[in-house]
């Protein structure tokens, strides 16, 4: 009955305070992962609203890219003229 007195202190003493040490480190770990995936999307948020021309400017780019490729290409025909 003695040594089941002592596994208890033991237990109560030592074990218990290293479980609920860990516990503590994990629970800390956790509120910081926490915090950052807040400001995560906090900031997905803000860069969702900014977001909104995108599909216009992606239109005027495609609408220069084929202004200048048109015009590349009577460039590129008039050298080929002159040096052929």
């Amino acid at each position: 009955m003695v040594l089941w007195w002592i596994g208890n202190a033991v237990l109560l003493f030592v074990v218990l305070p290293v479980v609920i040490a860990l516990l503590n480190r994990v629970l800390a770990a956790l509120e910081r992962i926490r915090a950052a995936a807040d400001g995560v999307l906090a900031g997905g948020g803000r860069l969702a609203g900014q977001l909104e021309p995108v599909p216009a400017a992606l239109a005027r780019t495609d609408r220069t890219i084929d202004e200048v490729a048109v015009g590349a290409t009577r460039y590129a025909g008039s050298v080929a003229k002159l040096l052929g």
